[in-house]
Formats: structure tokens, sequence, C-alpha cells
């Protein structure tokens, strides 16, 4: 071994050492070391061992994250509400490389092999996937309903910090560069009303219905009788208090519940906005299924989910999973189209709206950072950062085409193939 191997290494040397092109932020860590540009916009602040073994232990983004989340890795320059410009700067700019087995041998001796025993977890951190597995397999009622309440059963106030007055916290529908999100998630709402042609008297079943805005909307300026069901007993509580508030008992009811449990069947519709995500793609032909059972004959389907760039299977990595959505799976727009077209629904519409979701990640972190200290009023600070880093680094992702956002409109034909369609597109005027 040479003597440059040999020697000990401080945080800083061996945080070098790992990168390709130097790092493109300051860094400074307990034991005294610096490494980085003086003046660079962005500091990270190592505070102490702990940290240092959620990163040795946890390399990536689960390290990074229970580091920050603990409030053992402080980043200075930011407002941890809205970290969208360091992580621009960073996932950019950030190049690794891999070490020799003699270099990470020399890394991790000189960091301390004690630092490779994990420490416990943030509270905030939900168990990983080989635990879950003991409560059955994904996408049961039962791990579905846990996944569920860990994200959304958080407080409901934090949320109407968050997400603004419409309580929405799915993509808005931007009509213009200039409007708020506000003008943005009412335009959404509307957008899928007009294209499921929804009428006065007409009914619509809105599965994940979250706190109720689909099932409000639908009933206040169309007429429709509609029932919105959310395996998420707080956003349940929340809506069915809004529903009450707004006058709309007689047309509009929010249930807690699995939306496998709706009895009902016969509707002129159904939306679902946001709820795909969750339930595995293996789930898709029965999910479908249950859609086109529910419809009636020329009876309209609006799906609104997040989708892959390509037609992959992916999970989500391991910070999504651990702190934002439990189980979650992604994949692309063709393998949702083909799930539908089997089960007998006729796909006569598809849009990709991933820029206008980047649009309201950025104004769900300008709520948050506005709303800071209200927030967490509500939840804890390390709470609070996960929201920032996860709609942050959404928002990066949908701009990059790395997710993207898409409708699938489709219809029920009747006996004949009748779709009751007309020749054009009617939702644009």
């Amino acid at each position: 071994m040479t003597t440059d191997v040999a020697t000990k290494l401080n945080i800083a040397q061996a945080l070098e050492r790992l990168m390709k092109d130097g790092l493109p932020f300051r860094f400074e860590a307990f034991d005294g070391s610096t490494a980085g540009p003086e003046g660079a916009p962005l500091t990270l602040r190592l505070k102490n061992e702990r940290g240092l073994a959620y990163l040795m232990t946890a390399p990536g983004d689960l390290g990074f994250a229970r580091a920050y989340v603990s409030g053992d890795l402080e980043v200075e320059g930011i407002h941890p509400g809205d970290p969208y410009d360091a992580m621009v700067l960073i996932m950019s700019q950030l190049r690794f490389k891999v070490p020799s087995a003699a270099e990470m041998l020399q890394i991790v001796r000189s960091l301390g092999f004690g630092n490779l025993k994990p420490p416990t977890p943030p509270v905030e951190e939900h168990l990983p996937r080989w635990r879950r597995a003991f409560e059955g397999l994904r996408h049961n009622k039962k791990r579905d309903a846990e996944a569920i309440q860990h994200h959304y059963d958080v407080s409901n106030r934090f949320y109407e910090l968050v997400l603004g007055e419409s309580m929405t916290y799915t993509c808005a529908v931007y009509p213009s560069l200039e409007a708020s999100l506000e003008e943005a998630q009412f335009e959404k709402y509307d957008l899928i009303c007009r294209k499921l042609d929804l009428k006065p008297g007409q009914r619509l079943l809105d599965i994940g219905c979250g706190w109720g805005g689909m099932v409000r909307h639908a009933a206040k300026h169309y007429g429709v009788k509609v029932i919105g069901v959310t395996l998420s007993r707080e956003q349940a509580a929340w809506a069915a208090e809004e529903i009450k508030r707004q006058g709309l008992e007689h047309l509009a009811e929010a249930r807690h519940g699995d939306y496998r449990d709706v009895l009902e069947t016969g509707f002129d519709a159904v939306s679902s906005i946001g709820l795909t995500e969750h339930i595995g793609v293996r789930s898709y032909p029965s999910y479908f299924a249950f859609i086109e059972s529910k419809l009636k004959p020329g009876g309209r389907m609006l799906n609104h989910c997040i989708t892959r760039p390509n037609n992959k299977t992916t999970t989500t990595g391991a910070f999504i999973d651990r702190y934002v959505f439990p189980d979650g799976e992604l994949t692309g727009v063709g393998r949702i189209t083909v799930a539908a077209q089997e089960t007998g629904l006729e796909v006569r519409h598809v849009e990709n709206l991933r820029e206008h979701y980047a649009m309201t990640l950025a104004g769900w972190c300008r709520n948050l950072v506005e709303n800071w200290d209200a927030c967490l009023e509500e939840v804890t600070e390390g709470r609070a950062k996960v929201w920032g880093i996860y709609m942050a680094g959404s928002r990066l992702a949908f701009e990059r085409n790395e997710i993207e956002l898409h409708h699938v409109l489709a219809v029920k034909p009747g006996a004949g193939g009748d779709a009751a369609w007309p020749l054009r597109p009617t939702w644009l005027s």
C-alpha cells in the first residue's frame, strides 16, 4: 500500500476523494475540516458523528435525508421549505466516482468502522419494504390503508397551509403562465368535468377523492350527484365538513373507505385523480375492471396520474418510499392505456401535463416557505423538511422529464360500439 493510501483522511478529504470534478458547494464538518470553494452560494455543514453514520450506512438520497431531517446535516443558503435551487446545483454539478478497493478501505478506516453501524432512523421515516412485507402483500387493503395514512393523516391544518384554499394535492392545470395556484386548481377540476361531459342530475364516482375537491366542484358547478371515497380518515372528515359548510349535502358525499368496497353501480362517470400511483401496476387489471363495472354504457372515465417517460415498472426511490409514498409504483402511460383497453374501456384521449405539475409544486413550496412557522406548529421540523425536499425534487424531475403527468380519458362503449362521443373534443371550447 502506498503512503498516500495509508494516510488517514479527515471528513472533508474523504468526501473530496469521492468527487470527479470537485464540490460545487462549501462543506464544513464537525472535525473542523472543510472543502469546496469559499463564498459558494451553498454550504453543507455536517454537525456530528450520527450524521456521518447516516451518510455512510445509506449513501445516496436516503442517508442524506436522514442526516438532514434529523438536523445532523445543515444546508445554509436555502430555505428548508424550498430547497429547489440547492437541488438544481447539486444534481447538475455533483459527480461521484467509483474509488478503488484500496481507496474505499482508506476512506472507511479514516472515518471509522464504528460508523458503519446504522443509527436509529428519524421518527418521520416509515418502515422499509422488507419489514412492511410482514403486513401482507403489497396493495392489500390493510397495507394500502396504512401507507395512505402515513402520508395523508399528518395534519389537515398543515395541508391547508401548504396546498392553499383549494385543499388539492394533485397537479393543477394552468390556463396561463400568470394564473395563480388557486385559479389553476379550479381549471384542473373544471377541465376534468368537461372531459367527462358532466351534466346536471348525472352520477359521478370519484375514487381517491382526497379532501373532496373534485366532489365539491362537480356538485357545485355541474349539478352532479357525487360519491367520493378515500382511505384517509382525516381527509374524509375534512371533506365531509366542507361539503356541509358549502350546503352540498344533497349532491355530494365523501366516504372513508376502500374504493373496492363501493357497492353502487351505473355511474355516468368515474374520476380517479392521483390514486393510480398508490395501487401498484399489478393491480391495474382489477382496478380498471372495477371502474368499467361501475360505469353505465356510454359512461366516461378520467384517470389522472404520475407516469414515467417509458413503460418500465419502477418502485419509488428509497427516500420517497420511506418518507413520502410507501409502496408507490410508477410506469408509463402506455401500460395504463393497455390495462384500460383490456377491460373493455375505449381510450379516446391522452394528454401529458408534466410542466403544469412543475408549476404546481413551485406554488406549494412557496406556500410552505410563507407559512413555515405556522406549519411547525402542526408537524415536526423534520416532517416539514421532508415536504420541502420531496416537492422541490419532484418539481425538478417534472422539468427534466424524469416523470410525467397524464390524463387518460376513456369510455365504456354501449351495444354495437356506440360511445356517445362527439366528432371533435368539446372540452377545449
